[in-house]
């Protein structure tokens, strides 16, 4: 689980798609917060690392919803589609090996 969390290739279980969402969704409320209470002080270079992080945080968020995309079947732009991440929520993955890879559940 979480091998190569920031990579586009390859394919992920419901499980750690939901547990990266819920990881990511928490963090990233925890950044809004923080980044809240920087600006109203002003401090740009605290306002850089926070912004840094929240790139990071989107990044893993896209990274692991395409993965889980290609367990689908499916092109990671597949994302893009309104309430898709419900589907891929509670969607069962290809069977078998496809074009992304290997079944990560290990079935045929």
């Amino acid at each position: 689980m979480f091998r190569a969390p920031f990579s586009f290739n390859g394919r992920i279980r419901r499980l750690e798609y939901a547990l990266s969402s819920i990881i990511s969704n928490i963090l990233f409320e925890i950044v809004i917060v923080i980044l809240a209470e920087i600006t109203t002080e002003f401090a740009p270079v605290h306002l850089f690392i926070i912004l840094i992080f929240a790139f990071v945080l989107i990044w893993f968020n896209l990274a692991q919803a395409a993965k889980r995309c290609h367990d689908r079947g499916n092109s990671g732009w597949f994302q893009l589609i309104p309430f898709y991440n419900l589907w891929m929520l509670f969607g069962d993955g290809e069977r078998g090996e496809n074009q992304y890879g290997i079944n990560p559940k290990g079935r045929i």
